[in-house]
C-alpha cells in the first residue's frame, strides 16, 4: 500500500456515509424532552406533552394535556438526505412564516433519542431532543 493516509481517509468517508444509509424514515412516535434555543437550555413543558408522529414521508405534531383531546398544532412533510432532515410545514394552528418553506435539520439518532439541529429562517438556533415511544 503506497499511501496509507489516503486509504484511512477513504475508509473514514465510507464509514461516515454508510452510517446514515440504514435510516430511511423517522417513522414512529416521539415525545419532546427539551432543547437548546439560541444557547439557552429549556426543558419539556410540565403541563402537557408535545408529541410528533412521523410516517414514512410526513409528520404531525400534537399537544396532549391530561383530560383534553390531543390538539394538532403542526403538520408537514419530510425527507431524509444523508444526515439532513428537510421538513416542510403544511399546517400550523398558530400564525407561521414557515408554511411551505423547507427547513433543513441536521439529525442524529442516539439510542432512542432523535436530535434535530438547525438555524431556522428566523435566525433562531435550535437543538431539540425527542424520545421514541413507539
Amino acid at each position: 500500500m503506497k499511501n496509507p493516509i489516503s486509504f484511512i481517509f477513504s475508509l473514514l468517508f465510507i464509514l461516515l456515509v454508510s452510517s446514515f444509509a440504514g435510516v430511511k424514515t423517522l417513522k414512529g412516535t416521539w415525545i419532546f424532552k427539551g432543547g437548546i434555543y439560541n444557547g439557552k437550555k429549556e426543558g419539556a413543558p410540565k403541563e402537557y406533552i408535545l408529541q410528533r408522529k412521523y410516517g414514512t414521508q410526513n409528520f404531525q405534531a400534537l399537544a396532549i394535556q391530561k383530560g383534553n383531546k390531543p390538539e394538532k398544532y403542526e403538520a408537514g412533510d419530510y425527507v431524509l438526505k444523508g444526515d439532513t432532515c428537510i421538513e416542510t410545514e403544511t399546517f400550523s394552528s398558530q400564525p407561521s412564516k414557515l408554511i411551505g418553506i423547507p427547513v433543513s435539520y441536521v439529525y442524529s439518532i442516539r439510542h432512542d433519542t432523535l436530535i434535530l439541529k438547525a438555524t431556522l429562517p428566523t435566525g433562531l438556533k435550535v437543538e431539540e431532543y425527542w424520545k421514541r415511544v413507539k
